[in-house]
C-alpha cells in the first residue's frame, strides 16, 4: 500500500530535523511545508519532488549513514555531470538520479 504524501512530508522533516530544512531541501518557502504540515494540499510539481526526496533519500541510508547520505546529496556528483543531486530533486530528474543511485549501489558492493 503506498505511504500517503503527508506521512511522507511529516517523515522526511524528522529525518531533516526540521520543516525549514525540508524546505531548503526542496527549494520551497519554508511557509509552504509549514502549510502542508498543518493539512493544505501539495500541487503535482511539490508532490513530485517530495516523492523524489524520499525514493532518493532511502535508497541512500540503504547504502551509508545519515553523513554520507547528506554529503552525497548536496556534493558534486560525475554519474550526474558533476552536477548535485539535491538540485536534480529540486527539478525532478527521476531517471537522472535513478541511474546514479544504482551506480552508487553496484559501486557500494562491488
Amino acid at each position: 500500500m503506498p505511504v500517503a504524501i503527508m506521512r511522507k512530508v511529516e517523515a522526511l522533516t524528522v529525518d531533516f530535523q526540521s520543516a525549514a530544512r525540508l524546505a531548503d531541501m526542496l527549494g520551497v518557502s519554508r511557509s509552504q511545508v509549514t502549510r502542508w504540515l498543518r493539512g493544505a494540499g501539495l500541487d503535482p510539481s511539490n508532490a513530485e519532488k517530495v516523492e523524489l526526496l524520499e525514493l532518493v533519500w532511502s535508497n541512500l541510508l540503504r547504502l551509508y549513514d545519515r553523513e554520507a547520505a547528506l554529503a552525497w546529496l548536496f556534493g558534486l556528483n560525475p554519474a550526474l555531470g558533476d552536477r548535485r543531486p539535491i538540485d536534480l530533486i529540486r527539478a525532478g530528474r527521476t531517471e537522472e538520479l535513478t541511474r546514479a543511485i544504482r551506480a552508487e549501489r553496484s559501486d557500494a558492493f562491488a
